[in-house]
């Protein structure tokens, strides 16, 4: 897949959103919308939204980026990307990541048993040794938000991304009140750097939003490259399997 804006988007935000309390459930479905822009410029557009899969436990997160603007004219297709992932006691397992824009797509499938992530990225064969705690790039998102919640945010984690095992080493750094379009909220800021590399995200997470990222900069050097923010978000209401429903009337 190739290094877009639209790529660099997906690198900045967090999927997080549970509307009540830390002693409710580990984690809600949720939809959320943000804007990008890039050096000042609005960009684009991004929705995240998170499902519950067909078992107890188990999450679908997608999220789609698209172009607007002059910006559509070079990156025409939408990135759209999905990870399937279960939550055992807080830690997020990934289990499958598929990822396309335009003819260029990632496959990944996670063989937790033997330790192995494989796949094929843009044509190129995946193998890759699962360290413990290993995420892919949207998985990733859901394990910080669970360690916000509980005070307890890793130094370091091990993300595949495309065909490639990287760590990143991740700060928090204070709180700060922002104003955004769904409100003022107060936030706590984590700030998170690949080894070896001079580019930082920087996150704004609400505690009040069940550590929903609001506010997300890519900078380097102190100089902001691209941002997103928050422009709207809601919780969604499960429903019922039909074979329930059909249980319960009769």
């Amino acid at each position: 897949m190739k290094v877009s804006i639209a790529a660099s988007l997906l690198a900045l935000l967090a999927p997080a959103l549970g509307a009540q309390a830390a002693d409710d459930a580990e984690i809600a479905p949720f939809i959320a919308h943000f804007q990008a822009d890039w050096k000042g410029i609005s960009v684009g557009t991004s929705d995240i939204q998170l499902t519950q899969g067909s078992e107890p436990g188990h999450y679908v997160y997608t999220w789609t980026i698209t172009a607007r603007g002059v910006f559509r004219i070079a990156y025409h297709d939408d990135l759209v990307q999905k990870s399937w992932m279960s939550v055992i006691d807080g830690n997020v397992r990934p289990e499958k990541y598929r990822g396309k824009e335009g003819s260029a797509t990632v496959e990944l499938d996670f063989d937790w048993e033997n330790k192995r992530a494989t796949g094929v990225s843009e044509t190129k064969p995946v193998d890759i040794e699962l360290k413990d705690g290993t995420q892919d790039v949207l998985s990733i998102q859901v394990q910080v938000m669970l360690d916000l919640k509980r005070g307890n945010l890793p130094k370091t984690f091990h993300i595949i991304d495309k065909d490639r095992l990287k760590e990143f080493n991740y700060t928090e750094e204070g709180t700060a009140k922002l104003r955004t379009a769904i409100g003022e909220l107060d936030t706590v800021i984590v700030a998170s750097r690949q080894a070896g590399n001079n580019r930082i995200l920087r996150m704004w997470f609400a505690p009040s939003l069940g550590f929903l990222p609001v506010q997300a900069e890519r900078s380097r050097d102190g100089k902001i490259e691209i941002a997103m923010r928050i422009k709207s978000a809601d919780r969604l209401i499960a429903i019922e399997p039909r074979s329930a429903l059909k249980s319960s009337a009769k």
